[in-house]
């Protein structure tokens, strides 16, 4: 007896399978096994986790509350009005703003940059890529530390530049024209080693027959560059391009140690605005107000990127 062959579905070109073909064939190559099997933890946690938290903030913000106890005090939308109507929240906005801005346009350029001097696999580029990306290895409380002794007016590099020179010492992080450009360059030094490994990765994808075709039909080097090589990794740009707007808009860690948002609320981002004005002063329906439109801007921007840049970068 002839053992009888499992059942498959099968379809002629152009026509869409219905619900009931469509459930077969998932049960049959195990996808909506898997579904079922995995799919339920992820939710669970993706709700205790995630959407509770949004969903209290979203509630506290419409309260004056401090933390303590069941918020009462029903204050409706005044938490946005003093938020929309602070000076300090207007300088975080357009802090936040320029280290997207020095991100997509400083960082991504020398991290690209620095990706094609050192992309081939040789013992001494191995070298330079380790160096390059010691500072995103680095913890973000640390380096601030350390930049916030580099920039010390009495004790730092900078005092003892200051000497050799025969000037002034000068306190940069005490200075509110100049203390958010230091600011900026520790977050370009930090960070630009992470978006050059993505881009090496992406180069060292590129067959090597495009560059050789590049050669023999004449081409030179910025040539090969920028019709062969930026080509080929535009999907890696892409990603790394939405990994830098979307730290931006969560630098904090680097901040705290380095100016803690100072001097006189000049460094201030949209997280440490936040964490100064709602945690630390226990104005915990403020604090939630700030982080609901910081969530909404994330989101606003995530979506917005998804829909008409990496969908592009896949065609």
């Amino acid at each position: 007896m002839a053992a009888s062959a499992p059942s498959q579905v099968y379809s002629a070109p152009g026509r869409r399978l219905s619900l009931t073909e469509r459930l077969r064939l998932g049960l049959n190559n195990g996808r909506i096994s898997a579904t079922l099997i995995l799919l339920p933890p992820a939710l669970i946690l993706f709700t205790l986790f995630v959407m509770l938290p949004l969903g209290e903030s979203f509630y506290y913000s419409f309260f004056n509350w401090n933390g303590y106890g069941v918020p009462t005090d029903f204050v409706g939308l005044q938490n946005y009005q003093r938020i929309a109507d602070h000076s300090v929240f207007h300088v975080a906005v357009g802090n936040t703003v320029k280290i997207v801005a020095v991100s997509l346009f400083l960082q991504m350029p020398l991290a690209l940059l620095l990706a094609l001097l050192i992309y081939r696999k040789t013992p001494t580029n191995a070298f330079f890529r380790l160096v390059f990306f010691l500072p995103y290895i680095l913890a973000e409380v640390a380096a601030g530390l350390i930049w916030s002794f580099v920039f010390d007016g009495n004790y730092g590099v900078s005092a003892s530049l200051a000497q050799s020179l025969g000037t002034e010492p000068f306190f940069i992080l005490a200075d509110r024209d100049w203390a958010f450009v230091a600011v900026m360059t520790v977050i370009v030094w930090k960070y630009f080693g992470f978006h050059m490994m993505i881009y090496i990765a992406a180069l060292q994808g590129v067959p090597e027959d495009l560059v050789e075709a590049a050669r023999i039909e004449g081409a030179k080097r910025p040539q090969i560059v920028r019709y062969v090589l930026v080509p080929q990794i535009k999907p890696a740009i892409i990603v790394s391009a939405f990994f830098a707007i979307i730290g931006a808009l969560q630098v904090f860690d680097l901040i705290i140690p380095l100016t803690n948002g100072g001097p006189s609320n000049q460094t201030h981002t949209i997280v440490t605005y936040l964490y100064t004005f709602g945690l630390t002063r226990l104005n915990i329906g403020f604090g939630s107000a700030v982080g609901v439109i910081l969530f909404i801007v994330a989101i606003t921007v995530a979506v917005f990127y998804q829909r008409f840049f990496m969908k592009r970068g896949q065609s």
